[in-house]
Formats: structure tokens, C-alpha cells, sequence
């Protein structure tokens, strides 16, 4: 692990780093102000899973602090933070002085900074409302370590929900080429959010500190008997904590977890947020509250039987089918018949920023494979993107950031109402990282060469050894773990199946049975997977 005090040192360091790689080297950047516990930690564990170097910055930012607020007190314990973050694994620490950073040690007259100003309505409630110039110092400093780290995924807690929303639209606004991670919020076992001001509260006031959470899961009660209004959601929280005087509310509210924007009814999804002091401590915690039908994403290897799975899953519990396959041949289909250059890449942008794909539910044809109509800004393509012209160019297509990006966001679009079941290599944890369901379909790399092998056979395309099968697709998992764009990924969450032997009828089971547990929804009797035989491919 390298400690950097300077910007000069650490990007040196980090130029060193990307020179070194071979492969697609990734950079993962956790910016925290020390004080370190299990929260931070989580942070840097997920950075550490999808990242080839991990960066942990430690600075507290004077700007984020307003006066009579707790900068000369805020906790710091960087010797123990050092610790932690070695055996964590971190690459480096970057510890800047304010002058480092922000090129002066005098931060008193701001009118002489440079500062980031977030849109003023996402401001305008929740910690916004009581910390003025908070937000504008938090997204000036994230700004700066961007752009001194040039990251390629920079990761923050859900707890700080505000915060998350702000970010993630700086970092789209200023066209910053990072993707910002929100992780979940880490508790206690009493359900106290883990925070670094939880070193404040005395031994009584631990006792207390629960009774926020306890009134959020008092409103989230309420939200799973159905009810979506804001004041009875409001009055829930509300009354939980005045079972205790001490606990003085600063805010309760429920807003859009995007636009922080308020809400009287909750159509899709809310953020129900709180913020309160208990003696010294200020405390904020808050809860996602969603609408929507359940999400489940489906990842694993090539072979490992996902793309057989995953359609029949969406099939037997009535969801849609979101086949990206589909997606990224209509945008071949159109570029073709755009006549578009296939390697033409800021054409290609060009086009699919301007283009929307309709997925429509499966039809079942006569031999009861699951089948999408598929749409491209309004001309049905269904048949079109099978042709052997869009199947030779769709990869070259689909390995195309701006294309992929565009993608995703039309694919996130379907997930707002949620209903749908989805396949891929990143889809738990890049796609959709807060699907209610995650499965990870997997298989040795004997048994999937096996099912090539007789996958090859059927086809007439050739007699290949194993030898020969395995050591391909022991490269391609190597290929697709390390690639740039849509690493394969397990979800830290995500519930592993190895298909090796197993018969597809029996994937599909074990999956609806798990959609069953952990969704909470009881299939008729009529839900039932077909009779299959062969095994998962």
C-alpha cells in the first residue's frame, strides 16, 4: 500500500499503474474523511471485487462544513484508517492537505474558489435545507479528486442518499467518465446506520439511537399494507420517535430518491428520509421505498445456461423479458440500413442516442420458445435483426461504449416499473445493482465445453476436442472478467447456482422457488415449468 500527500505523487503513481496492465486496467476510488469503520469498509471490499487498483482518499473538507458544525471535532483516528485499509488490501492512500487540493490554505473567502454548484432544487429539502454550502463543498472536492484520480468507478453509501443523487447527476452534468456505485447502507444489528458520528452518542444515547431506524421500518409496515401517501407514511416515522424526548427530529420526508424532489404519493419509488439530533450526534438514516414489480438479474459465464434459463424464467412468472441480444442487434439493423459504417463509432453514437427500442411480451410460437416482437423507433424489426448481415456486425456493435451506454439507460428505463428478468455478465451489479433477485448461474469448465462440444456437433460446424473447448473458454472467462465494458461479475448479494449436471427444468425451479422466498408471491398451480430434458446450455 502507497501513501500521497501531493497530486503530482499520486498521479504519477496512477500512470504507473494503467502503463503496467496488459488488460484493461480498472481504477476504483473510495473518497472518505477518515474515521473509518464497516460502512467505509464495504465500500472499499466492492471497489476492491470490480477494480484492478483501489484508492482511498482520507480528507476532511473544511468546504462541506458550515459554522458551529463539528469540523474541529470531527473524528479522526488515521493510524487505525492506515490499518484497516492495508488489510483491506487498498492500493493507495491519498491523505492532501487542504492547501494540496485546493491550492491555498485560506478557504475563508470562497468567493475566491472555484466551486461545483449543484441544480438548487435538489438542495432545496432534507440536509440541504439546514447545512447551507454543504452540498457545494461536497461536490467541489468529489470534483477535484475525479479529476486528480480519473477513476473509472467511485463508490458511496446509500445512507448518505442525498449526497448519492448529487453526485451521480454532477458526474453526468459535467460529463465526468465514472461510474458512481451506490452501496447499501451498513448497520448495526439493532439496525443503527454505521456512522462516524455514532462516536459521539454516550452509552444511553447508543441505547436510543435505533428508534430512527425502528421508525422508518414503522413507515415501511404501513407502505406493504398498501399505503402510498406521504403524511400517513410522515406521521409513522413521527410518532415512533416521540416515544423517546431525547430524539429531536430535524426533518422527516419523502422525496424522489433521483430529484429529491417531494412527493405526495409514492407511484414508483420513494426516498423516506430522517435526520435528528441525539445529544451531540446528528444522526440521518433512510429507506427506499418501491412500488414497482420485482427485478430479477441473471449472470454467469458463457455456457453456464443463463440464455437458455432466463426467457422460460420470465415466461412462467409472467415478466418481460429484457434480451439485450435483441437491443444491440436493432441498433445493428439500423445503422445497416442507415448504410452507417459499422466501425463508424461517433456515427454509431450519433444514431443510437437518437433511437428507442420497444420490447414487447412474448408471443409463444409452435415450438414453445419464448419469443420478443422488437421494435426501433417504431418499426417492427423482429424478423429483420435475425439476418446473417446483423449477425455478422452486432459484435462490433455491441463492444462500442457509447452504444452500450445508451443501452443500459433504455434497459434502467424498463427497470423503473420493474417487472422484467434480464441476462448478462454485469446485470446484478452494474445494471441493475438493486434487483430484488440475484442469481448466479455458473458450471465448470469441463461441463460447459461438454455442452459446446455437442452444441458444435448438432450444428454441423465440426468435431472439436475438449482440450481444445476448455482451454477456449477458460481464455474467454479470463476476457470477459478483465474487459473494459460489462465485466463478468458475481453481485456481493447474489445467490450462486452451479448448473453443472443439472437439467434446465430443474434451474427454472430452483430460480422460481427463490422468487417465491425471497419476493414473497405465490404461483397457481398452472405455473409450472414445461417437462425439459436436456440439460442447461
Amino acid at each position: 500500500m502507497r501513501l500521497f500527500q501531493t497530486v503530482a505523487g499520486l498521479r504519477t503513481y496512477l500512470a504507473t499503474c494503467r502503463a503496467s496492465k496488459t488488460i484493461d486496467c480498472q481504477i476504483g476510488l473510495v473518497p472518505t474523511m477518515g474515521a473509518l469503520h464497516s460502512g467505509h469498509l464495504s465500500l472499499v471490499k466492492r471497489a476492491r471485487e470490480e477494480n484492478t487498483w483501489v484508492v482511498v482518499s482520507i480528507f476532511v473538507n473544511p468546504l462541506q462544513f458550515g459554522e458551529n458544525e463539528d469540523l474541529d471535532n470531527y473524528p479522526r483516528s488515521l493510524e487505525r484508517d492506515l490499518e484497516e485499509c492495508k488489510a483491506a488490501e487498498v492500493d493507495a492512500i491519498f491523505l492532501p492537505s487542504v492547501g494540496a487540493l485546493y491550492g491555498t490554505e485560506d478557504l475563508s473567502d470562497k468567493s475566491r474558489l472555484f466551486q461545483v454548484i449543484p441544480p438548487p432544487e435538489m438542495m432545496a429539502r432534507l440536509c440541504g435545507a439546514y447545512r447551507p454550502g454543504h452540498f457545494e463543498g461536497v461536490a467541489t472536492v468529489v470534483s477535484k479528486l475525479f479529476h486528480i484520480v480519473q477513476p473509472d468507478r467511485a463508490y458511496f453509501g446509500q445512507k448518505d442518499a442525498q449526497q448519492l443523487a448529487i453526485l451521480r447527476q454532477m458526474a453526468a452534468d459535467l460529463r465526468f467518465p465514472v461510474e458512481v456505485v451506490g452501496c447499501p447502507t451498513v448497520r448495526e444489528a439493532d439496525g443503527l446506520a454505521l456512522s462516524s458520528r455514532n462516536r459521539y452518542l454516550s452509552l444511553e444515547e447508543r441505547a436510543i439511537a435505533p428508534q430512527l431506524y425502528r421508525g422508518l421500518q414503522a413507515a415501511k409496515g404501513l407502505f406493504e399494507q398498501g399505503e402510498m401517501a406521504r403524511e400517513p407514511l410522515l406521521e409513522a416515522v413521527s410518532l415512533t420517535l416521540k416515544k423517546d424526548a431525547r430524539i429531536e427530529a430535524q426533518y422527516i420526508d419523502l422525496v424522489h430518491p433521483a430529484t429529491m424532489e417531494p412527493l405526495e404519493v409514492i407511484e414508483t419509488e420513494g426516498l423516506l428520509a430522517i435526520a435528528a439530533y441525539l445529544g451531540k450526534a446528528r444522526l440521518i438514516d433512510n429507506l427506499l421505498l418501491k412500488t414497482r414489480r420485482p427485478i430479477i438479474a441473471i449472470d454467469g459465464p458463457a455456457g453456464s445456461g443463463k440464455t437458455t434459463v432466463t426467457p422460460k424464467v420470465a415466461e412462467i412468472l409472467g415478466l418481460l423479458y429484457l434480451d439485450t441480444g435483441a437491443m444491440y442487434r436493432a441498433v445493428t439493423w439500423l445503422a445497416l440500413d442507415k448504410k452507417i459504417l459499422i466501425n463508424d463509432e461517433a456515427a454509431i453514437a450519433e444514431l443510437v442516442s437518437q433511437c428507442t427500442i420497444r420490447l414487447e411480451k412474448p408471443e409463444i410460437l409452435a415450438n414453445n420458445t419464448p419469443s420478443l416482437r422488437v421494435w426501433i423507433n417504431d418499426q417492427d424489426v423482429t424478423t429483420a435483426i435475425r439476418s446473417p448481415n446483423v449477425t455478422a456486425y452486432v459484435s462490433a456493435i455491441a463492444a462500442q461504449k457509447a452504444v452500450r451506454a445508451t443501452l443500459v439507460e433504455q434497459q434502467r428505463t424498463y427497470g423503473r416499473n420493474g417487472g422484467v428478468v434480464m441476462d448478462g455478465r454485469d446485470i446484478g451489479t452494474y445494471v441493475f445493482p438493486d434487483a430484488e433477485l440475484k442469481i448466479f448461474l455458473t458450471a465448470s469448465v469441463q461441463e460447459r465445453a461438454r455442452r459446446r462440444q455437442i452444441d458444435l456437433k448438432e450444428k454441423g460446424q465440426g468435431d472439436f476436442s475438449l482440450e481444445q473447448l476448455e482451454a477456449d473458454i477458460y481464455e474467454r472467462d479470463k476476457k470477459d472478467s478483465s474487459r473494459a465494458i460489462a465485466p463478468l461479475r458475481q453481485a456481493s448479494d447474489a445467490i450462486e447456482i452451479n448448473t453443472d449436471h443439472l437439467a434446465i427444468d430443474t434451474v427454472i425451479d430452483q430460480i422460481v422457488s427463490l422468487y417465491r422466498e425471497k419476493i414473497g408471491i405465490s404461483l397457481t398451480t398452472d405455473d409450472v415449468s414445461p417437462d425439459h430434458h436436456e440439460t442447461a446450455d
